[in-house]
């Protein structure tokens, strides 16, 4: 471990402790329920099935929570909204908040709704990339995401690539159709558990590589995110709206149709069959795999290692912005 990323380390596990301070009890939850601008990563989808899942069964009724989710017209916009004040909590990824926060918009994580990396390599067909080391003269779309570049380059030098052979193309979102239309042979932006799910069961042979298998560190994919002055002055409501929010991953492990059919409900144009099998990939990456730590733990460690990954591919400015940019305060259970 670096001297850099121990000095990370203890400055996020100190905040969390300043933090923290004062906070030795669960609420029970008020009589009267305070409205929740909850606003989404994308559209409703698998990957939200827990969310759901607390609504469906009533565990944020309960909590004194009254959730509205909203779905965002631009993916780009929840942190921003979020900063603006327009909403209360966020879905986000973990590069977004801290490209955000480099920013200087005060953000920080207070859960993680996914523990590992979703974004991944997948290919399909008879020609499929099984090793990185096969990428050299291959075409690869990316969702023009700069961080995406990073994770190839991360994956070509782990594979003794030379970057230069491998010819990266925006497509935006369209990755799937790009990969089926035979525009690129491979993508880095897809999810594992949904894009080359769908794959998987259309009969396509999809390959997939995972970044935290192939060079680029760990870190949470799906997390929730407050304003800093929330977390100040706001922090009983966020902690009851992450107990009701951990009751319903409970929920839905237990039966994964108490987050698929209020799910279903929410958006019509969703396929069951697809749903179903994307929260069965997904479940072993909505908790922990540490199971003495709740739901929605995130690693201090681990925040630190990537976002000193994200220093030195010049991906943020301040090597620092990981300080502050997390506490597990308001999971069920800590904050003592």
């Amino acid at each position: 471990m670096t001297r850099r990323l121990i000095c990370a380390v203890l400055a996020l596990v100190a905040a969390g402790a300043l933090a923290a301070c004062g906070e030795r009890s669960e609420p029970t939850g008020p009589t009267a329920r305070e409205p929740v601008r909850l606003m989404l990563d994308y559209f409703p989808n698998a990957d939200h099935a827990g969310i759901y899942a607390a609504q469906g069964t009533g565990a944020f009724r309960r909590a004194g929570v009254d959730l509205d989710i909203q779905t965002p017209a631009d993916p780009a916009a929840p942190l921003k909204l979020l900063a603006a004040g327009r909403v209360d909590l966020a879905i986000s990824y973990e590069p977004e908040l801290l490209l955000a926060r480099d920013k200087g918009q005060k953000l920080v994580a207070v859960g993680a709704l996914v523990q590992k990396p979703l974004t991944s390599l997948v290919s399909i067909g008879r020609n499929a990339i099984t090793s990185p080391s096969q990428l050299a003269g291959k075409t690869v779309g990316t969702a023009g995401i700069p961080y995406q570049s990073a994770y190839l380059k991360a994956v070509l030098d782990r594979a003794g690539v030379d970057p230069a052979s491998v010819k990266e193309v925006n497509v935006g979102f369209n990755l799937t159709p790009a990969m089926l239309s035979r525009k690129v042979d491979a993508t880095l932006g897809s999810f594992w558990n949904y894009e080359a799910v769908q794959l998987q069961m259309e009969h396509k042979r999809p390959r997939v590589i995972r970044m935290e298998n192939a060079g680029v560190p760990t870190y949470n994919e799906l997390i929730v995110v407050a304003r800093e002055a929330d977390v100040r002055e706001n922090g009983a409501k966020i902690r009851r709206f992450m107990r009701a929010l951990s009751q319903g991953m409970t929920a839905l492990r237990k039966n994964h149709e108490a987050g698929i059919a209020p799910l279903l409900r929410a958006n019509r144009d969703l396929e069951r069959d697809l749903q179903e099998a994307v929260v069965k990939a997904t479940m072993p990456v909505f908790f922990p795999a540490d199971s003495s730590k709740p739901f929605g733990y995130m690693d201090p460690t681990e925040w630190a290692r990537y976002s000193e990954w994200m220093a030195r591919n010049r991906l943020v400015r301040n090597p620092g912005v990981v300080t502050g940019a997390l506490t597990n305060e308001f999971l069920p259970g800590e904050g003592v």
